[in-house]
């Protein structure tokens, strides 16, 4: 889910890294689409921690991090999804006008990862409307990929993914985050970026600012293409979401009829391009309704479909965000707790091998679905806990 709140830089690893470090670190993708660590097969379910860097890109003095991540370690929750980078244009002037600060910024959070034991997985252009807004672009120059906007990206990734190399904290890298679910809108102006001029963004928006699924999968392979030209091992993953019911459909003739199961099929992995091997989904209470002719599907039977399509594809699967709001629309708190354990049940019975509960220390999203060691949906890390547990023995 999207949520509010000419650069020369020397490519140096970090510091705490040691000589002995491993020779791939991170994760890797074996045959058939497993995730190996270590070079064994592995399943883990970690969390979202949204705004763990974000808050010190823009505060030198808050570290609140620290805190989330000896929490987490606690639990042996084991790897964090973030955002790594500016949400709004103005949210990069540090990167572009002291590269070095924010670079030393970016060393400490992953250096105190590392110490934590907490793996990695930063989203590096979160918003899609971000970087073309940047640079004087609408956003469908993400579909070019001589445009300004894949020039940035290209800069960025290969500055972020050198420096980090070698770093045991790094799991994958993502290119944002659902991209995908602005695709082939028929009712795509209705749904154009915002706008908000001090932020930074464009001033008016237009038909240059819809996208397509081919523009999309433009994006997902020259990202990818570049992390391969650096980092031969870790999985690259999109940030899409669960295709919408209808996916197929809309690239195809803007039709919101249903897709079939092997519409739906086609779409994840066509929307996941080589070299891209890392499936992305995400999954909510409301990805169940309405889906391959069927009123309701059980979470099971989704992820069984997407395993079945990206084991196919030889890919991974990962399911970026997951989770369920207990906000005033859904107010039964018991509802919303069957409803996540139902998610994991069937992660767990699919062997998906990863994914990751939205959200960690994110007060904007107290009244909905903000998790805290403190609050009243602390009970989710202990979920995560057992649930890690038990992947730990099979």
């Amino acid at each position: 889910m999207i949520w509010l709140h000419g650069t020369a830089i020397v490519l140096a690893g970090l510091a705490a890294l040691s000589d002995d470090a491993p020779t791939k670190p991170g994760l890797t993708i074996g045959p058939g689409g497993v995730v190996l660590k270590a070079g064994k097969p592995y399943r883990a379910i970690g969390i979202n921690f949204f705004s763990a860097f974000s808050r010190m890109m823009l505060d030198p003095d808050d570290f609140s991090y620290r805190d989330g991540f000896k929490e987490l370690a606690k639990r042996k929750i084991p790897f964090i999804r973030f955002m790594c980078g500016g949400f709004w244009p103005k949210d990069w002037a540090l990167y572009r006008d002291n590269p070095a600060e924010y670079f030393r910024r970016l060393d400490l959070f992953v250096h105190d990862a590392e110490r934590a034991g907490i793996g990695l997985i930063p989203s590096l252009c979160w918003y899609s409307p971000c970087i073309p807004d940047l640079v004087g672009e609408p956003r469908n120059a993400w579909g070019n990929p001589d445009s300004k906007t894949i020039a940035f990206m290209r800069e960025y990734v290969k500055q972020v993914v050198s420096r980090y190399l070698r770093s045991r904290a790094v799991w994958a890298w993502e290119l944002g985050n659902e991209y995908s679910l602005d695709a082939d809108l028929p009712n795509a102006a209705e749904h154009r970026p915002w706008v908000y001029v001090e932020l930074g963004t464009a001033a008016t928006r237009s038909a240059a600012d819809d996208v397509t699924h081919d523009m999309i999968a433009t994006a997902c392979r020259e990202f990818a293409s570049v992390i391969r030209t650096i980092d031969t091992w870790r999985p690259v993953t999109s940030g899409h979401s669960l295709p919408r019911a209808s996916a197929e459909h809309l690239r195809r003739s803007l039709s919101w009829d249903r897709d079939s199961v092997e519409e739906f099929r086609k779409n994840l992995i066509d929307i996941n391009p080589a070299p891209v091997d890392l499936v992305s989904v995400h999954l909510y209470v409301f990805d169940k309704e309405k889906r391959f002719g069927r009123d309701q599907v059980p979470y099971a039977d989704i992820m069984r479909e997407c395993m079945q399509a990206a084991t196919a594809a030889g890919k991974a699967l990962f399911v970026g965000e997951f989770g369920a709001a207990d906000d005033p629309k859904n107010p039964d708190p018991a509802k919303m707790r069957a409803e996540v354990e139902e998610m994991i049940a069937a992660f767990e019975s699919n062997r998906v091998p990863l994914a990751a509960i939205w959200n960690y220390d994110l007060p904007d999203q107290e009244d909905s679905i903000n998790i805290t060691p403190t609050n009243k949906r602390a009970y989710l890390l202990e979920l995560l806990r057992e649930a890690n547990e038990r992947l730990r023995r099979r």
